[in-house]
């Protein structure tokens, strides 16, 4: 892995709670060192954690507590491939019910705003089929769908 580029990951006041709570959720995860803020500014005073570095699904992350001025939204998400419905279940349950909220077609936000795809492969799989009636019949389940239901995708599928 290149140790090049990170995803920075803007909170207002939470970055290692955040980290630790996906130390905690997601495999491949761990919280590394925090820098305290060497003086005050606009986001955080003296003394304060000002950054924490992560991994997050083996993906490199800095965490800025930048303060109020920036929110995430969905132009930018996670997309978590799983391959079964406990698997689903699970990530989907620690995300929404630890403050998250969620949406549709396997889309749901976690406590700090973030944006996260839980998708299954056999979503994925059915999305990716050479047969047109296959990707229309997956496409149409899912759209009626938040947390995503493997066997009601391969039931769509099956016809």
């Amino acid at each position: 892995m290149s140790d090049k580029v990170r995803l920075c990951l803007w909170f207002d006041k939470a970055a290692r709670e955040a980290a630790e709570f996906y130390a905690a959720t997601f495999p491949e995860s761990r919280v590394g060192e925090t820098q305290l803020a060497p003086a005050d500014n606009p986001s955080t005073r003296a003394g304060e954690p000002l950054t924490v570095e992560f991994t997050l699904l083996g993906i490199p992350c800095l965490g800025l507590n930048g303060g109020p001025a920036f929110r995430p939204n969905e132009s930018v998400s996670f997309q978590l491939a799983t391959e079964t419905q406990e698997e689903t279940d699970r990530y989907w349950h620690a995300i929404v019910d630890g403050g998250g909220q969620e949406s549709m077609c396997g889309w749901c936000k976690d406590r700090w705003g973030f944006s996260w795809q839980i998708t299954p492969r056999a979503l994925t799989e059915a999305m990716s089929s050479p047969d047109a009636g296959v990707r229309q019949r997956a496409f149409e389940a899912m759209m009626g769908m938040k947390k995503i239901d493997i066997a009601a995708i391969e039931a769509a599928v099956a016809g």
